[in-house]
């Protein structure tokens, strides 16, 4: 229910590494290659993308294993027969990764000095088209002066490898489908725009939104999203100056950050952005789409201190913007909107703090049957308790909780604390309110079943969801109503009249009950149009088999009219405030 008003009063590159070992099979003339002496090709050679050489520095002679023309592709033998021949095939650029020099460390060391280098291949010449990414690991020993003499090495064409982790360095800095900046990286970049922006020389951060996104995606396909998304980016793009960034933030959304920029060059900006996105036309494989998008922005640092505010504002901006449509709205401080905005962030940590330490309770407030003026049910009702000790109602909490995605979790540790109440209580009712999110939470079933699936707990619940959850999606919210019942739970439509459904819809949920909401029942008495839609709600209540609580009854008058005029059970002050259970608390 929605809970009547109390009374008064959250590269290895260059790099040295483990060597080719010394071996038993073929010796290396000249070379102690370890202990032994001798090196085993045949071992080092693990796979078809691997060869072996030996190479003679001061002979300038280099032999390979009988695989290497098929590994690295080379036209002859010939063609590496030597250090000289082998290092003109290497690119350029990388040519000084493989040259040995230096002596430390060199002399007296008989097992060799390991190295382990990356370059760039090119087997037929440096002016082909052929082109390989290459490990090369070896050994080298040194000369009585301590200069390389001799080594036995590993050539490992690596062009896969080596793709593979430039493609997870790249999806780690670059959205994949723009080729924008991550979010990750967007956030990193504006850190450093944000610390090194003063007053003097300011510069902004906009949220540009695709609007209408969703209807693409269920119209087109999200293949044509995509290519929505793609094309907005390249848009905004193109309409930047040089200096400035974009990255993806989300799914519909790119944040912009123009440096060195004030609040007229700022909003400048965002009107070209605005035309140039409405004008484009996108070629999309299903039809030819077009796009528009709304922008919200903040200068910083005058009016966002770090990125993570940047962002908070610059999103603030945007939902003002999209309530013109296609539109920009710049950030202004608000004291207002900060109090709440700050506010909101407490209440946030001081529920994960109450789910984490055992703070949740369960209060429960008696419901009483027309004919015997008795209780027969109790409505569990979530109570917080604070860190000073403080005890405070949901509705002071639990619609900030629904918004940042907590609405689960509540719902799940109220279950637990309710069917802790019925376990130690077997001759107790209970009714439980769960949010409209839950309506879709399969865990949160699951955890029913686990808890009192196979049992008689579940007769002794009953499951109140709102009207406006209920309707939402009429479809889920009959799979969720016949799970339940299925699991032997009543269900009760809570805040009913408060929305814009009707029983028509209603008949199709087989609800047990409705819940007639407060704000018809708390002017009763003296309000004669609520009279009449309360007797309404009753007639057509009964006439589908489904029985009927009011809510917020406050007094006898209202009491005795709603039971002539047939209501079948009564909650509100008039016959008891919530009161904590004894134990009812979250562990």
């Amino acid at each position: 229910m929605t809970e009547q008003p109390a009374p008064p009063p959250a590269g290895i590159d260059g790099a040295a590494g483990p060597g080719a070992d010394g071996g038993q099979a073929v010796a290396v003339d000249g070379a102690p290659a370890g202990a032994s002496g001798r090196f085993d090709f045949a071992e080092a050679m693990t796979a078809a993308n691997e060869t072996a050489y030996a190479l003679d520095i001061a002979a300038d002679r280099l032999d390979w294993t009988g695989n290497v023309l098929q590994v690295l592709g080379v036209p002859s033998l010939d063609a590496i027969s030597t250090e000289a021949r082998y290092r003109f095939l290497i690119a350029p650029e990388h040519v000084g990764r493989r040259l040995m020099l230096g002596r430390s460390g060199s002399r007296g060391r008989e097992d060799g000095v390991p190295y382990r280098v990356q370059y760039r291949l090119m087997p037929r010449g440096r002016s082909g088209d052929v082109s390989l990414r290459v490990e090369d690991q070896g050994r080298w020993w040194a000369d009585a002066d301590g200069y390389p003499s001799r080594a036995v090495g590993v050539v490992r064409v690596i062009d896969d490898r080596y793709r593979d982790e430039q493609l997870l360095r790249r999806r780690g800095n670059q959205d994949e489908l723009t080729g924008h900046l991550s979010r990750r990286k967007l956030i990193e970049a504006l850190s450093d725009v944000v610390a090194g922006s003063g007053r003097e020389n300011p510069s902004a951060f906009l949220m540009v939104a695709i609007n209408d996104l969703s209807v693409t995606n269920e119209t087109f396909g999200f293949e044509a999203g995509d290519e929505v998304i793609a094309a907005v980016g390249r848009v905004l793009r193109d309409e930047l100056r040089v200096g400035d960034v974009i990255g993806r933030y989300s799914s519909n959304k790119f944040g912009v950050i123009l440096r060195r920029c004030g609040a007229g060059a700022m909003r400048m900006t965002a009107d070209r952005l605005l035309t140039s996105v409405r004008a484009a036309r996108i070629n999309a494989a299903a039809c030819r789409l077009s796009a528009t998008v709304s922008i919200g922005g903040v200068l910083v640092p005058e009016l966002a201190g770090s990125a993570n505010e940047a962002i908070g504002r610059s999103l603030q901006a945007l939902s003002g913007a999209k309530l013109k449509f296609e539109g920009f709205s710049a950030y202004q401080p608000s004291p207002q909107e900060d109090s709440v905005r700050l506010r909101n962030i407490a209440v946030t940590r001081d529920v994960v703090a109450a789910l984490e330490t055992g703070r949740m309770r369960l209060a429960l407030q008696p419901i009483v049957s027309t004919a015997s003026w008795e209780p027969v049910l109790h409505e569990c009702l979530l109570r917080m308790e604070r860190a000073d000790g403080t005890m405070i109602a949901a509705g002071e909490f639990i619609g900030i909780a629904e918004q940042l995605g907590l609405a689960r979790l509540v719902d799940r540790r109220a279950l637990e604390l309710a069917v802790g109440i019925l376990e130690r209580q077997p001759d107790l009712r209970l009714s439980l309110n769960v949010s409209g999110l839950t309506c879709s939470d399969h865990d949160w079933l699951a955890a029913l079943h686990r808890l009192a699936g196979g049992s008689k707990l579940a007769e002794r619940l009953t499951i109140e969801i709102t009207e406006t959850a209920a309707i939402r999606d009429l479809d889920q919210s009959a799979a969720f109503v016949d799970a339940l019942k299925d699991l032997g739970c009543r269900v009760a439509i809570d805040d009913f009249g408060a929305g814009n459904t009707s029983f028509k819809n209603l008949k199709h949920l087989a609800v047990d009950m409705v819940k007639i909401d407060g704000a018809f029942v708390k002017n009763l008495p003296r309000d004669r149009s609520d009279q009449v839609f309360v007797k309404a709600m009753i007639e057509l209540a009964r006439n589908l088999n489904m029985e009927t609580v009011a809510e917020w009854v406050g007094d006898d008058a209202t009491a005795r009219l709603l039971a002539d005029a047939g209501v079948d059970y009564l909650q509100g002050f008039h016959f008891g405030e919530p009161v904590i259970v004894e134990g009812a608390t979250s562990q």
